[in-house]
This record gives C-alpha cells, sequence and structure tokens, in this order.
C-alpha cells in the first residue's frame, strides 16, 4: 500500500536546450507510484491512494496503472495534473523543472486516506515527497501513517529529499515525526544527514536512523551499492555492474525490490539483491519505471552474453 502523487512527464527526445524547440515524449512517474509498479511486475500486490485530475493525464495515469496489475484508489479533481518537465541540455547533464502547483496532487488531504485499507496492508511505503507538496498532502502521509502503526502494519519511509520542493530545515521537521513511527527507512547518505549530523559514513548514518525507532535502515550508496542494518545485523550489497543510461528512478526501483521480497517473506539477503537489480534495470533503461523487470527477467543481468538466446 502507497500513498502518493503522479505526475504527467514531458521528456525531451534528444540533448540541447528546450528553448529552441524539440520533441517531447509523454509519460507518468511518481516516488510512490513508481515503487507500486515495480513490486507488482516482480508478483506482488500492490495498491496506490491518491487524488487524480479528472483529465486526460489522469485517464493516463489510471490506465497505465491497470496495465500494471496496481489497485488504483483514487478521488478524480477538477484541478489538473501535475508536471514534470525534463531537459536533457547535454548527453550527460539533465535539468528538471516542476510544475505542481494548485493540482490534483497537491490536494491530496487525510479524508483521501481509507482507513480500512491502510489497516489490511502487509506494509504502508511512504516517501518524504508527497508532505513537501503542501500541509494537506503531509497531514494526508501523517494520516496514513498513523492507522498504519495503530494497526500493526510495516511503515516504510524513503526519505527521497527533493530541493526544489522544500529546504533542508523544511524536510527535518516534518521527516523526523515520519521517521520516528516507521519500522524501515531507504535513504542515500545525504538523505539520512537530514535526521543524523556529523557523518557521512554509512554505517553510522544507520545506526543514527535505526536510533530513532526504525528497525532497518537501508542507505543507498550509488555505484558503491547499499548498506544495511536490519534489526541490529549488519549487511552490504555491492552495486550491479551496468551501462548507466538514466539514472532517474533507481532509488525507487531499489525500494520496489527490496519491498517486494519482504512482501514474499524473503530473507534479507534476497531482499537487498533484487534491490540491487532493480536499480540495475532502473538506471540501463530509459523512463522512472518502464524498464523495470518482471520477476522472469532478473537473472538477464547475471549473463555474460548480452544476447541472449
Amino acid at each position: 500500500m502507497t500513498v502518493g502523487e503522479a505526475l504527467g512527464v514531458l521528456s525531451a527526445f534528444r540533448p540541447g536546450p528546450l528553448a529552441l524547440g524539440t520533441d517531447l515524449r509523454l509519460g507518468l512517474a511518481g516516488a510512490e507510484l513508481n515503487v507500486a509498479v515495480g513490486v507488482s511486475r516482480l508478483g506482488g500486490s500492490a495498491t496506490w491512494i491518491s487524488r487524480v485530475s479528472d483529465d486526460a493525464l489522469g485517464d493516463l495515469i489510471l490506465r497505465e496503472l491497470r496495465a500494471e496489475g496496481v489497485t488504483a484508489v483514487a478521488v478524480r479533481d477538477a484541478a489538473p495534473t501535475s508536471l514534470l518537465l525534463k531537459e536533457q541540455r547535454t548527453a550527460g547533464h539533465s535539468r528538471t523543472r516542476y510544475y505542481r502547483t494548485h493540482t490534483a496532487g497537491a490536494r491530496l488531504s487525510p479524508e483521501d486516506i481509507p482507513e480500512d485499507l491502510i489497516a489490511r496492508a502487509t506494509v504502508l511505503h511512504v516517501t518524504g515527497i508527497t508532505p513537501a507538496l503542501g500541509d494537506s498532502p503531509a497531514r494526508a502521509v501523517t494520516r496514513a501513517v498513523d492507522i498504519a502503526a495503530g494497526a500493526g502494519v510495516t511503515v516504510s519511509l524513503d526519505i527521497n529529499f527533493r530541493s526544489l520542493l522544500w529546504s533542508e530545515a523544511d524536510a527535518r521537521a516534518a521527516l523526523l515525526p515520519l521517521l520516528r513511527r516507521s519500522d524501515l527507512v531507504f535513504a542515500g547518505p545525504h538523505e539520512a544527514g537530514l535526521a543524523v549530523d556529523g557523518t557521512q559514513d554509512p554505517d553510522k548514518l544507520a545506526e543514527g536512523i535505526c536510533h530513532f525507532g526504525p528497525a532497518s535502515a537501508v542507505i543507498k550508496t550509488g555505484a558503491e551499492g547499499a548498506y544495511a542494518l536490519i534489526d541490529g545485523r549488519q549487511y552490504r550489497q555491492p552495486a550491479i555492474p551496468v551501462q548507466v543510461h538514466d539514472s532517474v528512478g533507481a532509488g525507487d526501483a531499489f525500494a520496489a525490490g527490496y519491498l517486494a521480497e519482504l512482501l514474499a517473506g524473503e530473507p534479507p539477503e534476497r531482499r537487498l539483491r533484487t534491490a540491487a537489480l532493480l536499480g540495475a534495470f532502473a538506471v540501463g533503461t530509459a523512463g522512472d519505471w518502464e524498464g523495470l523487470p518482471r520477476r522472469s527477467e532478473l537473472r538477464l543481468l547475471d549473463h555474460h552474453d548480452d544476447n541472449v538466446r
């Protein structure tokens, strides 16, 4: 079960300044939506809760989620769909601009959170992105976490800090109460530093996060892999070697792989291995979720021959 916003995505086909005009590809994304799709593709049951605009982009979002086997519990709203405009300024450098003010996702409210569904979930996954959209979405996420914690549902939090949405001080103030009520936390070193001062060492960051209450903390370290402290035991997972095509969505993919295996009852080593594999698929393909694998495809990156016949 996850709660969050969906966006329409307009991505440039080729490098160059948007000011000169270029072809754009239409897609959709959203951190929580990406995770739901990743879990579903691995055979897990995923439900996504949100507000969706009553426009063509809202129809696209719901249609794609149905096609991916994700259950969408969405209030239709007259406000427009949020947009993400992605400029590929050079072959190796992209720039992103958000249009998220007065949109359907920004109007998500505590009244939109179905208590019965949350209470029956196995895992509730939330991120630090939706609370950054405004007071009402922040209260909606808090409401979902309150219901889950009260019902004994595992709460998963990806800090997922976005500097274009809010300051570090505002993020720290809003996310620390959620972190204290979470059972599992995902973060990059800088994101973990919002809660744990004075270090960039993954081991100490994980310990610091668990000191707030979570039983498990996973520190994602990019090309170096990940470090995890799970129920007091340390784990290290190297990154899966892959040619990087697009790094967007890698963190969401990692979380999806971990949560899918958690739902399947797999041990920490398997959760982290699958998480790393999904992260590799994400960076090796274009888009936020489009290149994520089915379970039958997980071994593709283990082959030494690039052409599997």
